[in-house]
């Protein structure tokens, strides 16, 4: 992949992610942290639905020619995915069998979001 169009897919995929945080907020959750990485994987987003944290990841694509945004986060990016949540909550002492969490999935295709909670 050239440059150029990495580059582009990198900012489609930050207005993707913005948007879905604007979302999320009209919805009511507070942002608390965007881009978590570790070396087990990436947290798009990580919001607060009252004393709930929820994990997010955001799924961008601008026609389903290819599949839906929910249809990429297979189980392999799953796995990635709740291993780099195990790893942000091991990180700020924070105890899941305590701490209330869930992960979230937001589908963009174009315009349409789908939100999926809970997944």
């Amino acid at each position: 992949m050239s440059w150029i169009k990495q580059r582009f897919s990198a900012v489609i995929g930050q207005q993707a992610e913005q948007h879905a945080c604007q979302y999320l907020q009209e919805h009511g959750l507070i942002c608390l942290q965007r881009n978590y990485r570790c070396r087990t994987g990436e947290i798009d987003l990580i919001m607060a639905d009252g004393d709930q944290l929820v994990f997010v990841e955001v799924k961008y694509r601008s026609r389903s020619s290819h599949g839906t945004g929910a249809e990429y986060f297979h189980p392999r990016k799953r796995k990635k995915f709740e291993s780099a949540v195990a790893h942000y909550l091991h990180e700020h002492k924070l105890n899941p069998s305590i701490i209330a969490f869930r992960i979230d999935l937001l589908a963009i295709l174009g315009k349409d979001v789908q939100w999926f909670k809970g997944v």
